[in-house]
Protein backbone atom coordinates (compact mmCIF):
# COMPACT_ATOMS: atom_id res chain seq x y z
CA UNK A 1 0.00 0.00 0.00
CA UNK A 2 2.87 2.26 0.41
CA UNK A 3 4.18 1.55 -2.48
CA UNK A 4 1.55 2.60 -4.42
CA UNK A 5 1.11 5.98 -2.69
CA UNK A 6 4.42 6.82 -3.12
CA UNK A 7 3.72 6.31 -7.12
CA UNK A 8 0.60 8.12 -6.56
CA UNK A 9 2.65 10.76 -5.29
CA UNK A 10 5.46 10.83 -7.52
CA UNK A 11 2.66 10.46 -10.36
CA UNK A 12 0.66 14.03 -9.24
CA UNK A 13 3.94 15.95 -8.90
CA UNK A 14 5.26 14.83 -12.28
CA UNK A 15 2.10 16.11 -13.69
CA UNK A 16 1.65 19.11 -11.93
CA UNK A 17 5.48 20.01 -13.39
CA UNK A 18 4.23 18.97 -16.87
CA UNK A 19 1.57 21.21 -16.72
CA UNK A 20 3.19 24.02 -14.95
CA UNK A 21 5.86 23.91 -17.84
CA UNK A 22 3.65 23.72 -20.90
CA UNK A 23 0.79 26.23 -19.30
CA UNK A 24 4.36 28.50 -18.96
CA UNK A 25 5.80 27.81 -22.35
CA UNK A 26 2.08 28.31 -23.74
CA UNK A 27 1.82 31.95 -22.36
CA UNK A 28 5.04 32.67 -23.45
CA UNK A 29 4.20 31.62 -27.20
CA UNK A 30 0.88 33.32 -26.76
CA UNK A 31 2.60 36.66 -25.41
CA UNK A 32 5.44 36.91 -27.68
CA UNK A 33 3.96 35.52 -31.27
CA UNK A 34 0.25 36.45 -31.02
CA UNK A 35 0.40 39.10 -28.43
CA UNK A 36 -2.37 37.10 -26.80
CA UNK A 37 -2.63 35.16 -23.54
CA UNK A 38 -5.12 33.07 -21.25
CA UNK A 39 -6.29 35.43 -18.69
CA UNK A 40 -6.68 32.52 -16.03
CA UNK A 41 -2.71 30.96 -17.01
CA UNK A 42 -0.89 33.67 -14.55
CA UNK A 43 -3.03 32.70 -11.35
CA UNK A 44 -3.11 28.79 -12.45
CA UNK A 45 0.63 28.63 -12.46
CA UNK A 46 0.83 30.54 -8.91
CA UNK A 47 -1.23 28.12 -7.29
CA UNK A 48 0.51 25.10 -9.02
CA UNK A 49 3.91 26.44 -7.87
CA UNK A 50 2.48 26.16 -4.27
CA UNK A 51 1.00 22.76 -4.88
CA UNK A 52 4.64 21.56 -6.63
CA UNK A 53 6.19 23.00 -3.98
CA UNK A 54 4.31 21.51 -1.06
CA UNK A 55 3.72 18.23 -2.83
CA UNK A 56 7.97 18.26 -3.54
CA UNK A 57 8.13 18.78 0.56
CA UNK A 58 5.84 15.65 0.60
CA UNK A 59 8.40 13.61 -1.05
CA UNK A 60 11.38 15.12 0.35
CA UNK A 61 10.17 14.24 3.81
CA UNK A 62 8.75 10.62 2.67
CA UNK A 63 12.96 10.16 1.85
CA UNK A 64 14.10 11.99 4.41
CA UNK A 65 15.93 14.23 2.42
CA UNK A 66 14.85 17.41 3.62
CA UNK A 67 17.60 20.11 4.97
CA UNK A 68 19.22 19.49 8.33
CA UNK A 69 22.18 21.53 10.35
CA UNK A 70 24.16 19.09 11.79
CA UNK A 71 27.35 20.83 12.92
CA UNK A 72 27.12 18.29 16.35
CA UNK A 73 26.49 15.04 14.81
CA UNK A 74 30.07 14.13 13.82
CA UNK A 75 30.85 14.60 17.75
CA UNK A 76 28.48 12.31 18.62
CA UNK A 77 27.75 8.73 19.42
CA UNK A 78 25.99 6.64 17.06
CA UNK A 79 23.54 6.54 19.97
CA UNK A 80 23.23 9.85 20.94
CA UNK A 81 22.97 10.78 16.98
CA UNK A 82 19.97 8.43 16.82
CA UNK A 83 18.56 10.15 19.47
CA UNK A 84 19.27 13.35 18.68
CA UNK A 85 17.37 12.64 14.86
CA UNK A 86 14.50 11.73 16.96
CA UNK A 87 14.09 14.60 18.80
CA UNK A 88 14.19 16.63 15.76
CA UNK A 89 11.96 14.57 13.51
CA UNK A 90 9.70 14.84 17.06
CA UNK A 91 9.98 18.73 16.94
CA UNK A 92 9.36 18.77 13.17
CA UNK A 93 6.35 16.84 13.44
CA UNK A 94 5.10 19.10 15.88
CA UNK A 95 5.59 21.95 13.54
CA UNK A 96 3.90 20.60 10.47
CA UNK A 97 0.97 19.95 13.20
CA UNK A 98 0.42 23.33 13.96
CA UNK A 99 1.10 24.98 10.52
CA UNK A 100 -1.29 21.87 9.09
CA UNK A 101 -3.85 23.04 11.95
CA UNK A 102 -3.95 26.53 10.87
CA UNK A 103 -4.01 26.11 7.22
CA UNK A 104 -6.75 24.19 7.93
CA UNK A 105 -8.21 26.92 9.90
CA UNK A 106 -7.46 28.83 6.77
CA UNK A 107 -9.20 27.01 4.20
CA UNK A 108 -11.82 26.90 6.23
CA UNK A 109 -12.05 30.70 6.27
CA UNK A 110 -11.76 31.24 2.54
CA UNK A 111 -14.55 28.67 2.52
CA UNK A 112 -16.33 30.30 4.69
CA UNK A 113 -16.06 33.37 2.68
CA UNK A 114 -16.11 32.37 -0.77
CA UNK A 115 -13.13 34.00 -1.78
CA UNK A 116 -12.42 33.14 -5.58
CA UNK A 117 -8.83 32.60 -6.85
CA UNK A 118 -9.25 33.03 -10.48
CA UNK A 119 -12.29 32.35 -13.10
CA UNK A 120 -14.50 30.36 -10.93
CA UNK A 121 -12.04 28.22 -9.04
CA UNK A 122 -12.70 28.94 -5.19
CA UNK A 123 -10.02 30.05 -3.36
CA UNK A 124 -10.26 27.05 -0.67
CA UNK A 125 -9.56 24.90 -3.29
CA UNK A 126 -6.07 25.94 -4.22
CA UNK A 127 -5.26 26.24 -0.90
CA UNK A 128 -6.52 22.44 0.17
CA UNK A 129 -3.19 21.27 -0.30
CA UNK A 130 -1.44 23.08 2.92
CA UNK A 131 -3.12 21.28 5.41
CA UNK A 132 -2.89 17.92 3.32
CA UNK A 133 1.21 18.70 2.52
CA UNK A 134 1.53 19.61 6.51
CA UNK A 135 -0.20 16.75 8.23
CA UNK A 136 1.11 14.36 5.94
CA UNK A 137 4.90 15.68 6.09
CA UNK A 138 4.06 15.52 9.88
CA UNK A 139 2.80 12.20 9.88
CA UNK A 140 6.04 10.98 8.10
CA UNK A 141 8.63 12.99 10.32
CA UNK A 142 6.67 11.14 13.65
CA UNK A 143 7.48 8.15 12.13
CA UNK A 144 10.88 8.52 11.10
CA UNK A 145 11.55 9.47 14.93
CA UNK A 146 9.68 6.36 16.14
CA UNK A 147 12.04 4.45 13.93
CA UNK A 148 14.61 6.23 14.98
CA UNK A 149 14.45 5.48 18.29
CA UNK A 150 13.44 1.20 17.62
CA UNK A 151 16.49 0.81 15.33
CA UNK A 152 19.08 -1.36 16.94
CA UNK A 153 22.98 0.08 16.83
CA UNK A 154 25.32 -1.47 15.33
CA UNK A 155 27.87 -3.57 17.63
Amino acid sequence: MAGLLERLEDAVLVFLLSVMVLLAGGQILLRNSFDAGLFWADPLLRVLVLWVGMVGAMAAARADRHITVDVLSRLLSARARRHTRALTDACTAVVCAVLAWHAGRLVVAEYQGGAIAFADVPAWVCELILPLGFAVMGLRYLALGVGRLREVPPP
